[in-house]
């Protein structure tokens, strides 16, 4: 019998990652959400065409939208399907979340931003973070920490 090799890595499954969103915010909660998706949408994110820089997520009638997503269309997209690679998504949560996160977005001062998109058993996955924005003077002393932690792993190495 042949060997069975390994189809997918542990990176495979990711589609976009916000990387702006850790230099603005403080996370303090991340929530995993589905996405309402349309066909066209669901290939161009198997082709990996997705960007979550300047999205947000917004709490409208009890239910939550991803708003500002750029999913670009393939070429090879159906011509009888207007796409809208802006459009605004709505999440799929179940009710005790959307609960938890309207009464903390709306009496506590939070937001909800998209940190990163990734399959998980074949369904597009969001992850949410529940987030308070840095200051900034606590993005400078972000990066302060950070540079200190590379320092000092080379000073360590050196050793």
């Amino acid at each position: 019998m042949a060997d069975k090799k390994k189809t997918k890595r542990s990176n495979d499954r990711t589609i976009a990652v916000n990387r702006k969103a850790r230099h603005d915010f403080f996370i303090e909660e991340n929530i995993e959400a589905g996405l309402a998706l349309e066909g066209w949408e669901v290939k161009s994110l198997r082709a990996g065409r997705a960007n979550l820089t300047e999205s947000y997520a917004i709490l409208r009638n009890g239910e939550a939208y991803l708003f500002g997503a750029h999913f670009s269309p393939l070429i090879s997209a159906s011509t009888h399907v207007k796409a809208d690679p802006t459009r605004t998504r709505k999440m799929l949560l179940n009710r005790r979340e959307l609960d938890r996160l309207i009464g903390a977005v709306e009496r506590k001062g939070y937001t909800l931003v998209p940190l990163s998109l990734y399959w998980q058993r074949g369904r597009a996955k969001l992850d949410l973070g529940l987030a308070k924005g840095k200051k900034q003077h606590d993005k400078r002393a972000t990066d302060k920490d950070r540079d200190w932690q590379r320092q000092r792993e080379r000073i360590m190495k050196k050793s």
